[in-house]
């Protein structure tokens, strides 16, 4: 076994030998029982720590590809190349098969996620949040191996409850349930209120990832038109003299790749729709941190009556610290309490008291206060960008992170996506954003990742 590392390189040296290892295995079809250096030679023969060579064994035994036998060393495991093949293959059919919108969460450090929907790594801030999490590992010994409550933990619920009142929208502490983030409350919301061959309205454009969801409860889709103020009520009532909706889901702040803000006369008149038409209105409002200056949610004018408002902390905080929340009537969150149960009994208590912490010791709003800062700037200099170099920008949106736009030198978003491809840059092409697919020449920028020179580059000339 020849393996070679490369001390320049970029990636940890650990890295380099795991790699090279799995590339022996698949190149040399070895078998299982196969006989590999011990930590000492390995170490040894390629100029590296005891600690990289114990590392790169640990990555290996763990992908199933090394066995460690006590008082005998380390050996090939068996069916270790079947298993690289059939890796391989997975991946090449996984490829095939999913869209370009999926793509954005590839694990591909060197492709720039231009039109993804989180913040990128150079937004974070990881001190407090280490802070945070070296806190509760310290201090509370059930968060860290109990189960939480069914509802979530009481101190966050009542967090929160003092945020929402900030927004006009007065609700009891014990009307908000705490979930596993945004994604997972539209899920339980749908478990409840809907059932196969249901009506939803949805915005258009809209969240892609709804509209999977709400297809995999086979519901009936149908779009209302997003325009700078909101939903298209307008269309929304032609549309009701045909369909009768169980709920309408909307965007109040931001996440609409159109980046807009619902407006209060628009708030008003949807509200006065549900009314009259007997639905739910599920307000999904996970970027209403980003905003400097609350404007008008249509739960503040229903009291949670008719509303499901949702919210997250895992965009502005953190992907991979999923803390979602569901404020509603006591009627409907019991149930929805139900179905939490059964289905994932509870949410991580570990990561509601790191959010708690946060939110009590100020680092919170510390943080997503200069976050607001750093999108307002960018947000301000990607327009100029788009603008200047002959974008069409359907909206300018009040903050947040994106911007829906288009080319009139390039007629389809699916070219879009291929230019940018080819500049290493990740776009999803338009037409996901529709619930029924429809061709689009628009594309959501996230501006947040638009200083790049990549991105720059690509937004003055995208015909390229």
């Amino acid at each position: 076994m020849q393996l070679k590392v490369d001390r320049c390189s970029g990636r940890p040296l650990a890295l380099q030998v795991v790699e090279g290892m799995r590339e022996w295995v698949a190149l040399n079809g070895a078998g299982g029982g196969t006989r590999l250096p011990s930590i000492r030679r390995l170490s040894s023969e390629l100029g590296v720590s005891r600690n990289v060579a114990i590392e790169a064994y640990e990555h290996l035994i763990a992908q199933g590809l090394v066995r460690s036998r006590p008082g005998s060393g380390f050996f090939v495991a068996d069916g270790a190349s079947d298993t690289l093949l059939k890796k391989e293959a997975d991946a090449t059919s996984l490829e095939d098969v999913t869209s370009e919108m999926w793509n954005l969460f590839q694990d591909d450090e060197t492709r720039l996620k231009l039109g993804c929907g989180w913040l990128p790594s150079n937004y974070r801030e990881g001190d407090d949040l280490a802070y945070a999490i070296r806190q509760v590992t310290r201090q509370s010994r059930p968060g860290i191996f109990d189960y939480g409550t069914p509802m979530g933990m009481p101190q966050l619920r009542e967090l929160i409850q003092e945020r929402l009142r900030l927004l006009g929208i007065l609700a009891d502490a014990n009307q908000i349930m705490l979930t596993g983030g945004g994604s997972y409350a539209l899920d339980l919301v749908a478990r409840l209120m809907l059932k196969p061959g249901d009506s939803v309205f949805v915005e258009s454009p809209g969240y892609y990832n709804l509209f999977g969801l709400l297809r995999l409860h086979r519901v009936n889709v149908i779009g209302v038109p997003r325009l700078k103020d909101g939903p298209d009520v307008e269309r929304m009532e032609y549309l009701l003299k045909h369909h009768q909706p169980r709920l309408f889901f909307t965007n109040s702040v931001f996440q609409n790749p159109t980046g807009t803000t619902l407006g209060p006369t628009v708030a008003h008149r949807i509200l006065q729709l549900a009314e009259r038409h007997d639905f739910h209105i599920v307000e999904d409002d996970i970027y209403a941190d980003f905003q400097h200056d609350p404007t008008i949610r249509i739960a503040a004018l229903d009291g949670l009556q008719r509303i499901i408002y949702l919210g997250s902390f895992s965009k502005t905080l953190s992907c991979s610290l999923r803390v979602g929340f569901i404020a509603a009537s006591p009627a409907l969150l019991k149930q929805l309490v139900d179905i939490k149960m059964l289905t994932s009994i509870t949410a991580s208590q570990f990561a509601e008291r790191v959010v708690t912490t946060m939110l009590q010791n100020g680092t919170y709003r510390k943080l997503v206060e200069r976050v607001r800062v750093k999108l307002s700037g960018q947000m301000a200099t990607t327009l100029n960008l788009v603008k200047e170099s002959g974008w069409e920008v359907f909206a300018e949106p009040a903050g947040g992170m994106f911007i829906w736009a288009r080319h009139p030198h390039v007629v389809s978003s699916n070219q879009l996506v291929a230019n940018a491809q080819e500049a290493g840059i990740s776009l999803s092409s338009g037409h996901v954003f529709y619930p029924q697919g429809d061709n689009a020449a628009w594309v959501r920028i996230n501006v947040a990742y638009a200083r790049d020179k990549r991105a720059i580059a690509f937004l003055r000339h995208p015909g390229n």
